[in-house]
């Protein structure tokens, strides 16, 4: 888990030693501390978090209706397993059904490899340690469709040559 964890030796199950997280909030940015959504002043602000607590960055909060991919439907069922995590079972079985939608849909050994990774994590409740490699995943896709838009495009010009 992110908030202010630090593992002693690699992240197979060992043993965590609590260390205090300093974040930098730039001015108005919101933030979200345990579930109260935050704002950072006019000129910002620098949080040292001194125990275990749930964070998040206005840079890491995805509306639903911004799920329109299949990496962006596992990252955001994940943003509300970490954002309530009392209820967790009630968001699990979906986050499995976009995870293995996507397992299905695709044939890369790196994206499958990287799905199982977020797969672990989330099992482990390293919610935002998935979300931030879901969101290299998010980027790939991203890259991935503007390769196929781009190849799209030519093959409608070839045709209508």
């Amino acid at each position: 888990q992110r908030f202010f964890k630090c593992v002693t030796i690699g992240h197979l199950g060992y043993d965590w030693t609590a260390m205090p997280l300093k974040i930098n909030v730039k001015s108005g940015e919101k933030f979200v501390v345990n579930g109260a959504v935050m704002v950072a002043g006019s000129k910002g602000a620098s949080l040292v978090l001194q125990n275990e607590a749930t964070i998040l960055l206005g840079k890491d909060v995805m509306q639903e209706n911004e799920a329109t991919t299949p990496s962006r439907r596992i990252y955001f069922s994940i943003l509300v397993m970490y954002l309530d995590q009392e209820n967790v079972k009630n968001y699990r079985d979906t986050f499995m059904t976009y995870v293995e939608d996507f397992m299905d849909a695709t044939t890369f050994s790196e994206v499958r490899r990287t799905l199982l990774h977020i797969v672990e994590d989330v099992n482990s409740g390293n919610y935002y340690r998935a979300m931030k490699t879901c969101k290299v995943l998010m980027n790939y896709e991203d890259e991935m469709l503007k390769v196929g838009k781009k190849a799209a495009q030519l093959e409608a010009t070839d045709v209508g040559d």
